[in-house]
């Protein structure tokens, strides 16, 4: 196997760390445990029903405040000064938001307790309680107006999943069924095996475009670009693979194995292989083999494009970590997503100045989250006997004279959730047992179903569904899909 890469650049590491810095700087007014503490107040509110609220309740996006914030933010510990420290701010987040339950911060018409009742926000306009009775006001309307129609199902399912509406001839089959269930999931299974759903290009081959970033410049393999570093193709037939044929979902995180996607005649086939680095160098060549072995694969986090694209040449890969955490958990912490504090940490091993002030908040989580990536080798600008793309136990050693002797004592062991992790291998496999990844698995069809993430009012659905995923379903996508396909949120018109 060979040992040559581009050499180090380290003031492009440099560069990009700095930004990455930059992008994860928390407002100095921003408070961790905001969303657990609302939830503590409002334990039935709809948006609590999976956890704690979103940071979107409050803010428009970090630190900007909706109106709703902003009411919050006038009635918090008045007179104190700012910012003010956690454990204050803690303390007084309960009188604030019972001061300005019977306000209208968003000029809807509605009061902030009844939309948070209702399951609404009460910082957005746009974001009203569903009316509590429904009236089909029209005997004649194609659909029933007011629940769930298994007409108006199937013929979603068909456009959904099949990519066309369902011809004269299939809808009146289908309203001759006398169990219109069975009928709808027949059509649901024959559906899923479509090329509109998982061929080459397909749903849920596009599903992952923000998971892997693809940028052609880039890109090795078939059309490939000017520069080519790594093949996507890799990745998104991996992840396709992952996601059908009622496979264990959790392999996107843990699996070992590749895939390949071949068209056969206009079907695109997905192949799984289990190459070493060397005898994939030999079949493929140095701009598209998998340099990474078996025993320290983990899913598509160790894959070529995803070190590629995010590690780069940096010594500490925050931005790798950072999103692994939000592309496949749900959580991005420049938005304040996610924050578990680590005690003690960060400890800043490559003079990044993460321990300051404006830092700590997200560097005590994303630093230890970060750990277990920093043997995985990016573009280049570690051990120049290493190959790019590889696992190295040695790596950190190498960049002691662009970041400092301290970078060499950048452990391995990290902390996700809480819970201390050995290496990449023990992070995956939590993530992938997470709540966090069920919930992001789920939200990611039900966006692509049904248009945005669940309304107040559809959050027990939803959770229904995550639930599931782990018990009945098996980590299966496919089998959530069939209960997806039964919720009064995608049935009902």
């Amino acid at each position: 196997m060979p040992t040559g890469r581009l050499p180090a650049r380290p003031l492009l590491a440099g560069a990009a760390l700095a930004l990455a810095a930059l992008v994860l700087l928390p407002p100095v007014e921003a408070q961790p445990p905001a969303p657990a503490l609302f939830c503590e107040v409002y334990v039935d509110a709809p948006a609590c029903a999976g956890g704690d609220v979103g940071c979107d309740t409050c803010h428009t996006s970090a630190p900007s405040l909706n109106p709703y914030g902003q009411d919050l933010s006038l009635h918090l510990l008045v007179g104190e000064e700012r910012p003010l420290h956690e454990d204050l701010f803690s303390a007084g987040l309960g009188d604030a938001l019972a001061a300005v339950e019977a306000l209208d911060s968003d000029q809807d018409g509605y009061g902030n307790l009844a939309e948070i009742e209702a399951g609404s926000e009460p910082g957005d306009a746009a974001s009203q309680p569903a009316p509590a009775d429904c009236t089909d006001l029209d005997d004649q309307d194609e659909w029933d107006l007011c629940g769930y129609d298994p007409d108006y199902a199937y013929k979603k399912v068909m456009i959904d999943f099949c990519g066309r509406s369902p011809t004269l001839a299939e809808r009146r089959a289908f309203e001759e069924r006398s169990d219109p269930s069975d009928a709808l999931h027949e059509a649901l299974d024959l559906c899923l095996d479509t090329e509109h759903w998982r061929g080459r290009g397909g749903r849920v081959w596009n599903l992952a475009n923000k998971k892997i970033g693809p940028l052609k410049a880039v890109k090795a393999g078939r059309d490939s670009g000017p520069i080519p570093l790594a093949d996507y193709d890799d990745d998104y037939a991996y992840f396709v693979w992952t996601q059908t044929d009622g496979r264990d979902a959790r392999l996107v995180l843990t699996g070992q194995t590749f895939v390949s996607a071949w068209d056969r005649g206009g079907v695109t086939v997905y192949e799984e292989w289990d190459r070493s680095p060397t005898q994939d160098y030999e079949q493929r060549g140095h701009d598209r083999y998998q340099a990474v072995e078996k025993e320290r694969r983990a899913g598509l986090l160790t894959h070529r494009w995803f070190l590629m694209s995010n590690t780069m040449f940096t010594a500490v890969p925050r931005t790798t970590a950072a999103q692994a955490y939000r592309a496949f958990l749900g959580y991005d912490i420049s938005r304040l997503q996610g924050l578990d504090p680590v005690a003690d940490e960060p400890i800043d091993y490559d003079d990044k100045g993460v321990g300051a002030a404006g830092c700590i908040d997200c560097h005590s989580t994303l630093d230890p989250l970060t750990y277990p990536f920093s043997r995985y080798e990016g573009i280049g600008g570690g051990n120049p006997q290493a190959p790019s793309y590889s696992y190295d136990e040695d790596r950190m050693d190498w960049f002691v004279d662009t970041d400092g002797a301290d970078v060499a004592d950048t452990p391995e062991a990290g902390v996700i959730f809480g819970q201390p992790v050995e290496d990449l291998l023990e992070w995956a496999q939590v993530a992938a047992n997470s709540e966090a990844f069920r919930r992001a698995t789920v939200l990611d069809y039900w966006v692509m179903l049904l248009g945005e993430p669940p309304r107040g009012t559809e959050q027990g659905q939803y959770i229904a569904l995550v639930d599931a995923l782990a018990d009945e379903h098996g980590h299966s996508v496919e089998a959530m899909l069939h209960d997806l396909v039964d919720t009064e949120a995608y049935g009902a018109p």
